[in-house]
């Protein structure tokens, strides 16, 4: 079994526990975390996709943030050069592998930290950041997510007011109501609008220029469609699951998925518990392989079997209570098996087609 993954959050996490002190012990080799690189060889990873994200609404200069972690990244290339090297060309994949050792495809999670300026994304490139997520849940300079984070503070708050009450009185339904309502705007409602900004789509036709992949997860419905428009050359979602199993707004339509598939790229299968499944409000959501399962045959069979990867959202995402880590992905694997997937499926699904798309995409 080999595996690529297409997002995790460990990098930062990772960056931000080292800066606030509470990173004592912890490094990119063995953590606590859902990843580190002991559990990534023991379960067999060919590549893992290291994300820099960025919030915007919690830094104060997105450019020297992701400068200082990328500093932070290097230095843990460094620590476990016996082990992992990085992938900057497609062929690099082949010789660390026969090398023994992990690759590691750096990429950026926020367009924003460019702040416009089509410079600094040929600086991304030079470090060897492969693929850029065009927006978290802010807007920016390149366009508009469909998740806004203000969106989401008015979803906990009303969540809060659920908790603060008791069951079975006149004010804990009122407050499930406002807690419902405020789901259905915040995780139902996409944007179907405001996609990609002119230099937005400036900077997708140079990404792909320069061999950098466009990730369109977290990215409003207009500017999915903006970007199936202005590319010419696969791009990825990658991390997103099938709209029509879950109706989060993080979830791509069986029309993206089929517009996806079309262009020869992949989405990779999000481990996120809200991504897989809702639950009533104010109902905790642990997350289960069965919801994984659900999705993969969908979007099989919407979009066919090439269009299909991973993408976990690891230590970005609250611990899934079947899949809690890198460790977990043979239970996965026998899963998703026993949903009827064959081991030619799988393989692609775990490894294959995004190794197709990264043949097709990077320089």
């Amino acid at each position: 079994m080999k595996i690529i993954d297409m997002h995790c959050d460990t990098i930062g996490e990772l960056f931000h526990r080292k800066e606030t002190g509470e990173g004592e012990n912890q490094s990119l080799r063995q953590n606590k975390g859902h990843i580190d690189l002991e559990r990534l060889m023991g379960s067999h990873y060919l590549l893992q996709n290291f994300a820099m994200f960025i919030h915007l609404g919690d830094c104060g200069d997105p450019w020297e943030q992701v400068c200082a972690m990328y500093r932070y990244y290097l230095e843990e290339l460094e620590r476990n050069q016996d082990i992992l090297a990085p992938v900057l060309c497609y062929e690099d994949i082949a010789r660390n592998e026969a090398a023994g050792k992990l690759s590691a495809l750096l990429t950026v999670e926020e367009g924003g930290v460019c702040k416009g300026e089509l410079e600094k994304l040929g600086e991304l490139c030079q470090m060897g950041v492969r693929m850029i997520t065009l927006t978290w849940n802010f807007d920016n300079e390149l366009g508009h997510p469909n998740f806004d984070v203000a969106l989401r503070e008015k979803l906990q708050q009303a969540a809060e007011g659920l908790r603060n009450c008791t069951p079975d009185t006149a004010r804990w339904e009122q407050e499930r109501l406002a807690a419902q309502a405020a789901r259905d705007i915040c995780m139902h409602t996409p944007n179907m609008t405001a996609g990609l900004t002119a230099k937005g789509k400036a900077f997708v036709e140079e990404m792909e220029r320069l061999g950098i992949v466009p990730d369109v997860s977290h990215l409003s419905d207009a500017g999915f469609t903006d970007v199936s428009e202005v590319t010419k050359k696969p791009f990825v979602a990658s991390h997103s699951n099938a709209r029509a199993v879950c109706p989060n707004v993080r979830n791509l339509t069986d029309d993206m998925i089929r517009k996806l598939s079309e262009r020869g790229g992949v989405m990779g299968l999000n481990f996120c518990p809200d991504f897989l499944e809702e639950r009533p409000v104010g109902e905790k959501n642990p997350g289960t392989i069965a919801a994984v399962a659900r999705h993969a045959l969908h979007i099989a069979r919407v979009g066919g079997m090439d269009v299909l990867g991973l993408g976990s959202d690891f230590d970005g995402i609250p611990t899934h209570g079947e899949l809690p880590g890198a460790q977990s992905m043979e239970r996965l694997w026998e899963a998703l098996h026993r949903a009827g997937f064959s081991q030619s499926q799988l393989d692609k699904i775990f490894y294959g087609n995004v190794l197709r798309v990264y043949r097709d995409t990077l320089g």
